[in-house]
């Protein structure tokens, strides 16, 4: 059913355009004008003007043939990491990969090449179907910011599926933690550290004792939580007077996220005061934790969906977090699933040829089952 000469062909084109989080206006350009060819309402919002990027999310919507059935939704975001310019696909003994200087960009190149083929199939093949909603956002990879900056009453969908997760299709996540960002600036005092370090307080130091009493890691099956960044000093003899920290916080609870990330505030506040420091803790709700039921309603349309192309439906949680949480929060039930993406994020990035191919006949599938199904 896949014109998978097509697809691979567009998929190739996709990958190749420079698109970093915040400067995705060649993408999006093309992607509004193959949503316009299929003959759907294409509309981009204001989302890129309140985060300092070039782009808004690009909504496009088909209207249905099949009555009754609810509206699906399919995301899946435009933007790559670094680096992302000069990619080079290659396509060799049935894998897809950059030239190895370069990420290759399945992430999300291959959720957005699944949407537009499924489209066209669906269209081309006459292939009956309720109202499709499509959503391509900006800014994923730098902190699901198109998402969050979506207006919500844009968003028509029952329930939606978001193409965007590494593993084989059939992988459908049902479950991901919410996560905080916790910022902490260690305020000690400045002295030479030849002459009067006895009247300095080493920030770093400070900001070392702290680290040693905090919980990181795994802490349990739902909770992690990190320390990722640590800025400070300016040479050697200055005793420093700042330090600024950057760590995180994961659960599948809420509560106990909670908890660890006031734990994490109040060690660093302490520790500081016993050292005649001051720190200074900023806390940044990025996301919130989301878990679908397995007999709901979308997620029983995946199963019945991936099985229908003969693919084998595996239900799992993850540890990351994606535009699916954001849509999840609107109240909209979101299920992301997998599109064959490995090792993404590095130079050794990768991409079966035919799980691309199985991607956008999950697509089709999903589209399919809908129309087939009474709106709940």
């Amino acid at each position: 059913m896949i014109n998978r000469k097509r697809m691979l062909d567009e998929f190739f084109e996709l990958v190749q355009i420079t698109c970093t989080s915040g400067k995705e206006r060649e993408v999006a350009d093309l992607v509004k004008q193959r949503l316009e060819d299929l003959g759907l309402e294409v509309t981009e919002d204001k989302a890129g003007e309140k985060i300092g990027g070039n782009t808004g999310n690009i909504l496009g919507y088909l209207k249905g043939t099949a009555a009754g059935a609810p509206v699906i939704m399919l995301s899946a975001h435009l933007d790559s990491v670094e680096p992302c310019s000069g990619v080079k696909p290659q396509l060799k003994d049935g894998v897809i990969t950059s030239a190895g200087d370069t990420i290759l960009g399945s992430d999300d190149k291959a959720g957005v090449a699944s949407i537009l083929e499924a489209l066209r199939i669906v269209t081309e093949k006459q292939i009956p179907h309720g109202d499709v909603q499509v959503v391509f956002t900006v800014q994923e990879e730098s902190g699901l910011c198109g998402s969050k900056n979506i207006d919500r009453e844009w968003i028509k969908a029952d329930f939606a599926y978001a193409l965007d997760s590494s593993g084989e299709p059939g992988k459908i996540i049902i479950k991901a933690p919410g996560e905080n960002t916790i910022k902490v600036t260690v305020k000690g005092k400045t002295a030479h550290a030849g002459i009067a370090p006895e009247e300095g307080i080493n920030a770093i130091v400070v900001a070392g004792k702290a680290l040693a009493q905090l919980k990181q890691g795994r802490l349990d099956e739902e909770t992690t939580a990190n320390v990722g960044i640590i800025k400070g000093g300016q040479a050697t003899n200055v005793v420093p007077d700042r330090v600024e920290i950057v760590c995180e916080a994961r659960s599948h609870n809420m509560d106990k996220l909670q908890k660890v990330t006031q734990d994490m505030k109040a060690t660093f506040e302490r520790v500081a005061q016993e050292n005649g420091a001051k720190a200074e803790v900023e806390i940044i709700e990025d996301f919130v934790a989301y878990a679908l039921k397995e007999d709901s309603q979308p997620v029983a349309l995946a199963v019945k969906a991936a099985a229908s192309i003969n693919l084998k439906p595996q239900l799992e949680a993850t540890g990351g977090g994606s535009d699916a949480n954001v849509f999840n929060s609107f109240g909209i039930p979101t299920a992301v699933m997998g599109m064959g993406m490995s090792k993404v994020h590095t130079t050794e990035e990768y991409i079966k040829e035919e799980e691309l191919y199985q991607g956008a006949e999950l697509a089709v599938a999903l589209i399919k089952a809908a129309a087939e199904t009474n709106k709940a």
